[in-house]
């Protein structure tokens, strides 16, 4: 029975260990950006509220995008509600970015597992930490949480199930990924229709009218529903009748960059399998939308793109090993090397590289402020506050983001070094004046570029 157990386990022991060495680099990673005060955007205080929320059992009222703002209505996503108990035992906005990170784990471990099986012990190991480190992961990691966090295993345990040729898990791990963002219903509708090709079984089918269906109920009815403007949010930021009048403007080198990267990950033999066909939905919305920020490689954007490609290769190396054509086959036998050999190359390029020099890339020189403008805030109170010390007010204090039209708060946070204030905002009082007219505020705090001011008295 020992003997049993013990090679029951060994084929396990590899993947789990690649999948506790991605969470913990990027935890070390995480945790090195949280003590430098980094804030890439106000995506971390969001989410935070939203789990804040779910932890006491309400409903996702997100005051960072707006008074009474149920987030439900700017994303689909209720899969996050599973963040809720996670948030009740470690209240923290940092325990965002740790569960991001084990979740990435999971799917390196899964994908690891599958490469393993295919291409050898060796290889597969190498192939899998190529996933672990990818460009789409890392730059996730770095733009902190996003609800996609919950999408990468999903697709890596859909898509090895799929490389298995175990369908009915293939079908029922891609299933949930409909309730973590909207437009990964036509994502499990693509993946619908390759695994019912591939399979020759209507589970495939089933598959792609349940992507289709969850699409078209969240952005035709519960998105519009729960938007406080009645619509989908992002609907217009694609025009579809400006690109067929200029579609020249569809060719931009940003989106060049990414399909570039895409196929150099995918060690090239990618394109020859059907999966490459789930890149599309995402690829669509990214590249038809008239906002650059999606178009390139960066921030979160590309990490769904990640178990897809890489699972891609896989898939397409094994179809190259059946091809009557001798190059083809004899690429299959390299091509996984292509995938290994660009993570190495882009490896100095990408988030991670960072840790080679610490002190140099996280810096703390305005900690001590920092902590002491926190300290002046005390818990519970109404905060107004820009990006810089947001993420770290959230989780115990009621924060609004100074950009809507918010209600007097009980405190103004403000960080003129890294804020992301307008150029003219040039101290508390300014804020206050421009945000509050008629209602005077005292600056209580100032330094470091740190400044805490609250309301002294109202005009009648």
């Amino acid at each position: 029975m020992r003997g049993f157990r013990g090679g029951q386990l060994r084929p396990l022991l590899v993947p789990a260990a690649v999948g506790l060495m991605t969470t913990a680099l990027y935890s070390v990673f995480s945790a090195l950006q949280w003590r430098s005060l980094a804030a890439p955007s106000w995506d971390l205080g969001i989410f935070t509220q939203l789990a804040r929320q779910y932890a006491a059992l309400e409903a996702p009222i997100v005051t960072i995008k707006g008074e009474g703002f149920n987030l439900l209505g700017d994303h689909f996503h209720p899969l996050l509600v599973l963040l809720g108990p996670v948030f009740t035992v470690f209240p923290h906005a940092f325990t965002l970015l740790v569960v991001q990170n084990a979740l990435f784990g999971l799917a390196a471990a899964a994908l690891t597992s599958a490469a393993i099986r295919l291409l050898g012990s060796t290889t597969g190991t190498l192939f899998g930490l190529a996933f672990a480190f990818s460009w789409g992961l890392q730059g996730a990691v770095e733009a902190q949480f996003h609800e996609i966090a919950f999408a990468v295993p999903l697709l890596a345990l859909s898509l090895t199930a799929f490389l298995l040729r175990k369908w009915v898990a293939s079908m029922l791990w891609a299933m949930p990924l409909v309730f973590v963002k909207e437009d990964l219903g036509l994502t499990v509708a693509a993946l619908g229709i390759v695994l019912a090709v591939r399979s020759r079984h209507p589970l495939g089918v089933w598959l792609a009218v349940w992507g289709v269906g969850w699409f078209a109920l969240a952005s035709l009815l519960i998105l519009p529903l729960l938007n406080p403007n009645g619509a989908w949010a992002y609907s217009s930021s694609i025009d579809l009748l400006a690109i067929l009048t200029n579609p020249a403007a569809l060719l931009q080198p940003q989106k060049g960059v990414t399909l570039a990267l895409l196929l150099v990950a995918g060690g090239l033999i990618a394109v020859r399998s059907p999966l490459m066909l789930v890149l599309v939905p995402t690829l669509a919305w990214r590249f038809l939308s008239d906002n650059s920020g999606y178009w390139g490689p960066t921030w979160q954007y590309s990490a769904v793109l990640m178990p897809i490609v890489f699972a891609a290769a896989l898939d397409g190396i094994v179809l190259a090993r059946g091809s009557r054509r001798g190059w083809l086959r004899g690429f299959g036998r390299k091509a996984a090397s292509v995938s290994i050999v660009a993570a190495v190359v882009l490896a100095t390029t990408l988030p991670l590289f960072k840790l080679t020099d610490v002190p140099a890339n996280f810096s703390t020189p305005r900690a001590a402020a920092a902590t002491a403008a926190l300290r002046v805030v005390p818990d519970g109170a109404v905060v107004e506050s820009d990006i810089g010390l947001m993420n770290y007010l959230v989780e115990r204090t009621d924060v609004y983001w100074l950009g809507n039209p918010n209600p007097l708060p009980d405190y103004l946070v403000i960080d003129l070094s890294a804020g992301g204030l307008p150029a003219e905002w040039t101290s508390a009082q300014v804020v206050a004046a421009a945000l509050h007219p008629g209602v005077d505020f005292t600056t209580i705090y100032a330094a470091g570029g740190y400044e805490v001011a609250r309301p002294t008295s109202a005009t009648p």
